[in-house]
C-alpha cells in the first residue's frame, strides 16, 4: 500500500444536516438507465503482439522491491512479490480483465456457477480436465477441502492472515466426477468469485506445520505456465522456469527472473543492461523518455549540471583558473567530478534509448486521511470542513497531468471507474467551497481572532535544532495563516483568488507581518486549528509530499494550519498510522473487484476489545458508523448482483458523508520496458498473461493498432 500503502463532484449542504444520525444522502448516481460505473479511466499499455511473433526463449529479468519472507499468499507479511510469484505459478479460478472485473480462467474453469440458492447457496465448479499439478495429480476437491479447513478461521494452529469467505463454507465434496467440486455455504456469498485463487495444493494446505512453514522458501508442487525453480534471499532473487506439465499454451520466456533492485537504483540498472523491465518514479520516467527523444538543442536538460546556470558556469571557470591556488584546486577538482559524471550520465542516457516508458493507472487510489478518534478532527464538522476545503481537480492534475494521464478525482472509496461497483458519490460530502468550509468550522466553535494561549515550542528536529532532513526523525514545519508570501510547488508565488483579505490569503512576498498575526487564527479554547500532517521521508515519497504542501495551502485558505511531520518509511504505518499517530496522512488503497468483502475491514465501525483497547481493524481513520456495517452485511449476503452493487454504492455515499478520509486520484502506474518487449508492461487493472510475455523476433513487429500508452480506454 506504499506510495504509501502497503483515489469528481460536488453537492453543497446546509450546515444544519451535518450530525451522521440526520445526514440525508443524496440519490445515488446511477439510478436510472445509464450505467455510473463508466470505462477505466487509462487503458492497459503492455505492447501487444501475437504468440507466433514472439521468439521462443529467453530470460526476462524484472526489478521488484524484495524477495518476500513468504510465497503462501495466505499469510501476513506476503507482499506484492509474493502475489507476482503466484499469478504465474498457482491455479487461480477467476483473474480480472482490463476493466478490474472477474472473469473466468479456462485455463482451469470450464464452469463456475451458483446451482442452487435454497436451502442453502450452492456453487459447482466443473474443472478444465488437462489441469495437473506439476508432480502430475489433478486439480479436485481435495485441494479446495484443504484449503478452505486451513482458511476457514476454526482451526487457530493456521497463522492465515484472512480468512474472508471461506468462513461461510459449509461443506466441499466431489461432484458427479472427479472434475467436478461443489462448495456449500453455510450463509449467502455473494463474492464466491474471490475464493481459490490462488489455490494451493494440500500438500501446502494440509496441516497446519505445512500451511505454516512448507510455502515460505519454496514450492514444490505448482499448476501454472512456470513454476518456481530457486527462491534466494541473499542474493535477492527469485527465479521462475517453464512448466514441463503445463497443459495450456506454452510460455514463451524460458525463466522469469525477479530481481531485487531499490527504485533509485532502477534507471542506472536498465542502463547497465541487467534488467528488462522495472516499475519506475516520475523522474526515471522522465528521463527514459527523454532518452528516446532525437537529440535536439529544443530538448530539456538533464543530467548531472542541469541546474547550473552560464553564470555558475562562468563563476567555476574563473575560480579554477584565479589567482588563489587551493580554491583553484578544489574547483578544478569539483569540475573534473562533474565531468566525469556527465559523461557517465550520457553512457547511461544512450543505453536507456532501448527502453520506453509504459503507463497506466494502477487499480489502487491515493487518499487524505482524517483520523478521528482525538482532536478536533473528532468533530464531524472539522472533517467535512477540511473536505470542502480541498480542490481535488487540481490535486488529481499536479499529479497525472505531467505524466501525460487523465487527471480525473476518484469518486467512490469502494471502486475505481469501470469496476462494477463504480459510482461517483463524492456529492454526499460536497466539492471544494471555502465559504461552507468556513461556515463549518464557524459552527464548530472555531473562530478567527480568538485567544490564543501560549504554546510551549518544541526544538526542531535535528542536531542543534536545525531542521530536519529526510533521515526519518520528526520534520516539524508549522504552516497556519501566514501573512508572509509562501512559494509554490512549481516555484511561483501563490496569489489568492481576489483581493481583499480573504481568511488564509497572503500579501506580496516580503511584506512585513503585522503586529497582531496572531489574532488572525481560527482558536478554540485558547488552542490554535492547527492538524499535524504526517508524512513518509524516503526518497520515493516525494509525491505525496508534494501533494501534502499543496493540501497544507488549500488548508490554509480558510484558517487550518498544518505542522508537517516527516517519518522514516519503516516507522510510518507501524508506528503512525496505524497506532492513530497523526491527524492527517495520506496513503493508497487498493480497489477490488470484491468491496464487500475487502472494503469491510477498511471502513468498519471501531469497537472495544475485552482489554479497553479500540479494535479498528484496517480503519485507520477510525471513523465508521453502524449504518455502513449494515450495507455492507446486507451487500455481502445478497446473490442479486444488481442489489449488492446498490447497497455498496450506498455505503460509499456515507463512508463520503462521515469525511473519515477523502480519495483524491488514482496512482500513476509507470514502467520502464526494453522496447523489444511485448504482452507485459503497465497491466492497469488486468491480471498479467505470464505465458504470453516475450521478446519480439528478429524483424517482427508489435501488433498492429493502439497500444493504449495510458490513454483513455475505448
Amino acid at each position: 500500500m506504499s506510495q504509501h500503502g502497503v483515489g469528481p463532484r460536488a453537492v453543497t449542504r446546509s450546515v444544519a444536516f451535518l450530525t451522521a444520525g440526520v445526514l440525508a444522502v443524496p440519490a445515488l448516481a446511477g439510478c436510472g438507465s445509464e450505467d455510473p460505473s463508466g470505462k477505466p479511466l487509462a487503458g492497459q499499455d503492455i505492447q501487444p503482439a501475437p504468440r507466433d511473433r514472439i521468439a521462443d526463449g529467453g530470460t526476462l529479468r524484472w526489478a521488484v522491491d524484495s524477495v518476500p519472507d513468504t510465497l503462501n499468499t495466505f499469510q501476513s507479511d506476503a507482499d506484492a512479490t509474493t502475489t507476482r510469484v503466484a499469478q504465474a505459478v498457482l491455479p487461480s479460478m477467476f483473474r480480472m480483465d482490463a476493466s478490474g472485473r472477474p472473469e473466468r480462467n479456462p485455463d482451469y474453469l470450464e464452469s463456475a456457477k451458483v446451482v442452487e440458492t435454497e436451502p442453502k447457496q450452492v456453487v459447482l465448479y466443473k474443472l478444465n480436465q488437462q489441469a495437473v499439478w506439476s508432480d502430475g495429480r489433478e486439480i479436485g476437491a481435495a485441494d479446495f477441502a484443504a484449503q478452505w479447513r486451513a482458511l476457514s478461521g476454526k482451526d487457530t494452529a493456521y497463522w492465515t492472515a484472512r480468512n474472508a469467505g471461506y468462513d461461510r463454507i459449509q461443506k466441499i465434496e466431489r461432484g458427479d466426477s472427479a472434475l467436478e467440486v461443489r462448495v456449500t455455504f453455510s450463509r449467502p456469498y455473494a463474492d464466491w468469485r474471490s475464493l481459490f485463487s490462488p489455490l494451493y495444493p494440500k500438500d501446502v494446505m494440509g496441516t497446519p506445520d505445512s500451511f505454516n512453514d512448507g510455502a515460505r522458501k519454496k514450492l514444490k508442487v505448482t499448476a501454472g505456465p512456470f513454476t518456481v525453480k530457486k527462491a534466494d534471499p541473499e542474493d535477492g532473487e527469485i527465479t521462475l522456469t517453464r512448466n514441463p506439465r503445463w497443459w495450456g499454451e506454452p510460455a514463451r520466456l524460458s525463466e522469469i527472473v525477479l530481481r531485487t533492485v531499490p527504485r533509485d537504483k532502477r534507471a542506472a540498472e536498465l542502463a547497465a543492461g541487467t534488467l528488462d523491465l522495472a516499475e519506475i518514479d516520475p523522474a526515471a520516467a522522465r528521463r527514459i523518455t527523454l532518452a528516446a527523444r532525437p537529440h535536439s538543442s529544443s530538448s530539456p536538460l538533464m543530467g548531472p549540471d542541469a541546474d547550473r546556470s552560464a553564470a555558475d558556469s562562468l563563476r567555476s571557470w574563473a575560480v579554477a583558473n584565479g589567482s588563489d591556488e587551493d580554491a583553484a584546486d578544489e574547483e578544478t577538482v569539483a569540475r573534473k567530478k562533474l565531468r566525469k559524471a556527465a559523461v557517465k550520465y550520457a553512457r547511461q542516457q544512450r543505453a536507456l534509448s532501448g527502453f520506453e516508458v509504459r503507463k497506466s493507472l494502477e487499480p489502487a487510489y491515493t487518499q487524505l486521511a482524517l483520523n478521528g478518534a482525538e482532536g478536533p478532527l473528532t468533530d464531524e464538522r472539522v472533517r467535512r470542513a477540511v473536505a470542502r476545503a480541498l480542490d481535488r481537480k487540481e490535486l488529481a492534475k499536479a499529479v497525472l497531468k505531467p505524466l501525460g494521464l487523465p487527471a480525473v478525482p476518484v469518486g467512490s472509496h469502494l471502486a475505481l471507474s469501470g469496476q462494477a461497483h463504480y459510482a461517483d458519490n463524492s456529492g454526499a460530502l460536497g466539492g471544494q467551497d471555502t465559504k461552507e468550509a468556513q461556515a463549518l468550522l464557524a459552527d464548530a466553535g472555531w473562530v478567527r481572532g480568538g485567544p490564543v494561549k501560549e504554546q510551549k515550542k518544541e526544538k526542531a528536529a535535528g542536531s542543534e535544532g536545525e531542521k530536519a532532513d529526510d533521515t526519518g526523525e520528526d520534520d516539524k514545519a508549522r504552516r497556519g495563516p501566514d501573512p508572509a508570501g509562501h512559494l509554490a510547488q512549481d516555484g511561483k508565488q501563490y496569489k489568492p483568488p481576489h483581493q481583499g483579505g480573504a481568511p488564509g490569503a497572503y500579501a506580496p512576498r516580503g511584506t512585513a507581518a503585522p503586529a497582531n498575526q496572531e489574532a488572525a487564527r481560527l482558536a478554540k479554547n485558547g488552542k490554535p486549528l492547527t492538524l499535524r500532517f504526517v508524512l513518509p521521508s524516503g526518497p520515493g515519497s516525494q509525491t505525496l509530499r508534494t501533494v501534502a504542501d499543496r493540501i497544507s495551502r488549500m488548508l490554509e485558505r480558510v484558517g487550518i494550519g498544518t505542522e508537517i511531520s516527516k517519518v522514516s518509511d519503516e516507522s510510518y504505518f507501524k508506528d503512525h498510522i496505524a497506532s492513530g499517530q497523526y491527524d492527517l496522512a495520506l496513503y493508497s488503497w487498493p480497489a477490488t473487484a470484491y468491496p464487500a468483502t475487502d472494503a469491510r475491514p477498511v471502513f468498519a465501525k471501531p469497537v472495544p476489545a475485552a482489554d479497553g483497547s479500540l479494535n479498528v481493524e484496517q480503519n485507520y481513520t477510525r471513523v465508521g458508523t453502524d449504518q455502513v456495517d449494515q450495507l455492507f452485511d446486507e451487500a455481502v449476503a445478497t446473490l442479486d448482483e444488481g442489489e449488492s452493487r446498490s447497497l455498496i454504492r450506498k455505503a460509499d455515499s456515507r463512508i463520503w458523508a462521515a469525511a473519515g478520509s477523502i480519495p483524491l486520484f488514482q496512482r500513476p502506474q509507470l514502467l520502464a520496458a526494453r522496447k523489444n518487449l511485448v504482452n507485459t508492461g503497465a497491466f492497469g487493472f488486468g491480471t498479467p498473461v505470464y505465458e504470453d510475455m516475450g521478446f519480439l523476433k528478429k524483424g517482427a513487429k508489435p501488433a498492429s493498432g493502439p497500444s493504449a500508452k495510458g490513454s483513455a480506454a475505448p
